[in-house]
C-alpha cells in the first residue's frame, strides 16, 4: 500500500526517503536513470520534490522491487504509461495474479507427480 502523501508543495530528498523508503543515494542515481524524474534545484542546489515526483518515485519502486523489472524494463513500462499505452497494474492486482499463477502451476505438477507414480508401478 503506498504511503500518504503529505499535501505540500516541495519535499527535500530526505523527507522523500523517508517517505517511499528509498535511500537518497538511489533517488539520485534514479534521476539519472528515469528522463521523467526530474525534481528541481533551489539556488544552493538542493533537490525540490513535488508530489508527483514522489509518485513517480513510488510507481520506479513499485516497479523494480515489487514486479522485479530490471532498470530497462521498468523504463520501457513508465514510457509505455506516460503514453496511454498501457494502464499501470496495481500492485494488489499484480500480487493476486501471481498468486493464481502459483496455485494452478501447483496443481499441475501434483498432477504430474501423481501420473508418473502411477506409470511408475
Amino acid at each position: 500500500m503506498a504511503p500518504a502523501i503529505p499535501d505540500k508543495l516541495y519535499f527535500r530528498i530526505g523527507e522523500v526517503a523517508n517517505l517511499t523508503e528509498v535511500p537518497a543515494y538511489v533517488l539520485r542515481y534514479w534521476e539519472s536513470e528515469f528522463k521523467l524524474l526530474r525534481p528541481k534545484k533551489n539556488p544552493a542546489g538542493q533537490r525540490l520534490y513535488r508530489k508527483r515526483d514522489v509518485e513517480l518515485v513510488l510507481r520506479i519502486r513499485s516497479l523494480l522491487y515489487g514486479e522485479r523489472l530490471t532498470l530497462e524494463g521498468a523504463k520501457k513500462r513508465l514510457l509505455a504509461e506516460s503514453r496511454g499505452e498501457v494502464e499501470p497494474i496495481q500492485d494488489s492486482t499484480f500480487s493476486d495474479a501471481l498468486k493464481r499463477v502459483r496455485g494452478r502451476l501447483e496443481a499441475i505438477r501434483s498432477l504430474l507427480s501423481r501420473d508418473h507414480r502411477h506409470r511408475g508401478s
